[in-house]
């Protein structure tokens, strides 16, 4: 049972913040992120109302050129702490080269090691054709689709003063080889104590695929920063045996105030 696979995928996905499908979803300027932050978070495991610090992920941004053009390159790094690593280790990583003026994803690599289990995967979007090109054949995808990475920095700048209680938004993700169309629910807002403060935050339900650890369905939560840089600071789940948190505990060069930050631990 990958219960610590959670330390990669399940954060990744779970803060994928909802994308409206449609022309608006293919270009918008960044004003979130900068060119050289850096995220980390710690993911925790709970068994009979026990916690166990089971590992961190890590995510930072760098501008770079790919072929040509200037990209973000965003690697999310995750990995099991030491007493996990006894008999679960986990080493994930995931890179996204996202085109700094539309916000699309150009090239995908996964590469992740979860108990023994290895998988690497490389994407190459073709964003003419709308044709993701992996090392397994060539998909025909929809319009803006995002991988699992990229679809976090391109929902960061999502203006979401317009949604009402329960909105749903759909999105687009192109993963192991396939499509998966996905939303998110919108809770509306909260302030929100985690283990690094307390925050003003934006608070949402995704629709989780049904797999190995998760039943499926909108049993995670999600909140996110409730300032101009929405940062994921909390996600709580369920998983076949026990559940999973998730904090964020250090931020570096952020763009703009982190003003939904209302106490420090």
């Amino acid at each position: 049972m990958r219960v610590f696979t959670s330390i990669g995928i399940l954060l990744l996905l779970a803060i994928s913040l909802p994308i409206r499908a449609g022309d608006e979803f293919c270009g918008v300027t960044n004003k979130a992120f900068s060119a050289n932050e850096s995220l980390t978070f710690k993911v925790y495991y709970t068994l009979a109302g026990v916690y166990i610090a089971a590992g961190e992920a890590v995510f930072t941004t760098q501008l770079e050129q790919l072929n040509g053009r200037t990209v973000y390159h965003i690697t999310g790094a995750g990995k099991s702490n030491n007493f996990v690593d006894n008999f679960f280790k986990t080493r994930d990583k995931y890179e996204t080269y996202i085109d700094t003026a539309t916000l699309q994803p150009l090239k995908f690599i996964r590469n992740v090691d979860e108990g023994g289990y290895k998988k690497y995967e490389n994407v190459s979007f073709n964003k003419v054709s709308n044709t993701a090109v992996t090392t397994d054949g060539v998909y025909k995808v929809p319009d803006c689709v995002q991988d699992v990475v990229s679809a976090i920095y391109y929902a960061r700048n999502i203006d979401f003063s317009k949604m009402k209680m329960n909105d749903t938004l759909p999105f687009s993700m192109f993963l192991d080889n396939q499509i998966y169309r996905l939303y998110i629910r919108y809770l509306g807002k909260e302030t929100l104590k985690t283990k690094y403060g307390k925050f003003k935050t934006i608070k949402f339900k995704p629709l989780l695929i049904k797999g190995t650890i998760f039943e499926g369905g909108e049993k995670m939560t999600v909140w996110v920063s409730d300032d101009a840089n929405h940062i994921p600071v909390h996600v709580e789940s369920p998983i076949s045996v026990g559940s999973v948190k998730i904090d964020m505990m250090e931020f570096r060069n952020r763009r703009s105030p982190l003003s939904s930050l209302l106490d420090v631990r």
